[in-house]
């Protein structure tokens, strides 16, 4: 059986999170690790490993913003992947914010046509799409990579407000001491 575990400070220098983060997520999509811990006390950040048994299966993060719920991070270790994990992982994180504010995330555009793995993008998609998000009309294009924004929800999702929470973490991540 699947449960849950909250990271906190007293268990966020396990190796395994940080090894699935580190491995999971392009390096330009990352914020360094250490800096990541900094930030777990800065901002609303709810940080959860999932385990089966004692086997360590993946993480989500979600920054709770004032408007919306941002799935920020979500990842199963990758020999892992294609077992079922994901799909029961993804409802149960949707479960928990439902009715709250809405759950958006932003995943690698599976419509950019120079992308070097399509077939993986339009897997993820199709992935969310079946698990209740739908894409908005809203982008964006940050390294190279274009994003597409998906919700939960059917309120209107706008380039004015992914740009207003980019802003508050470039804001928070300034003013962070330098590392």
């Amino acid at each position: 059986m699947l449960r849950a575990i909250e990271v906190n400070s007293s268990n966020v220098d396990d190796g395994q999170l940080k090894q699935l983060y580190e491995t999971a997520f392009p390096v330009e999509e990352q914020i360094p690790y250490d800096a990541l811990i900094i930030l777990l006390d800065k901002l609303d950040i709810d940080y959860t490993a999932y385990y089966d048994d004692e086997t360590f299966v993946g993480l989500t993060m979600v920054l709770r913003l004032p408007r919306f719920n941002w799935g920020w991070y979500f990842a199963v270790r990758e020999e892992l992947r294609g077992k079922g994990y994901g799909q029961t992982i993804l409802p149960s994180l949707l479960a928990q914010y439902r009715g709250k504010r809405p759950f958006i995330i932003d995943i690698e555009s599976p419509l950019q046509a120079d992308a070097p793995n399509p077939q993986q993008r339009q897997r993820r998609h199709a992935f969310y799409l079946r698990n209740g998000l739908r894409d908005t009309a809203t982008s964006r294009t940050f390294e190279g990579i274009t994003y597409t924004i998906m919700t939960n929800s059917d309120e209107p999702f706008t380039q004015q407000d992914y740009d207003d929470i980019i802003a508050s973490l470039r804001s928070v991540w300034e003013n962070l001491p330098q590392q």
